[in-house]
């Protein structure tokens, strides 16, 4: 559940990512205009919450954080 979560999320970051670039070319010029800053905005909340649900994914132990290259 926790992995489908953070899939779900880093889509939303990438799309998120796309319109802020989308934004930034469109609105070149434009001081009224305060969507590249909104879309950021957005991302950053995306990011947090990214960072909330690998935490809980790692201390409820649904996500591993093991290496490959140690003994097994």
């Amino acid at each position: 559940m926790i992995k489908t979560l953070i899939y779900i999320d880093v889509f939303l970051i990438m799309v998120s990512l796309a319109s802020g670039l989308y934004f930034l070319i469109v609105d070149q010029g434009k001081t009224d205009s305060k969507r590249t800053v909104y879309s950021l905005g957005f991302r950053v909340t995306l990011a947090v919450i990214l960072v909330i649900l690998v935490t809980i994914g790692l201390i409820t132990g649904e996500l591993g954080n093991s290496v490959p290259w140690e003994g097994s």
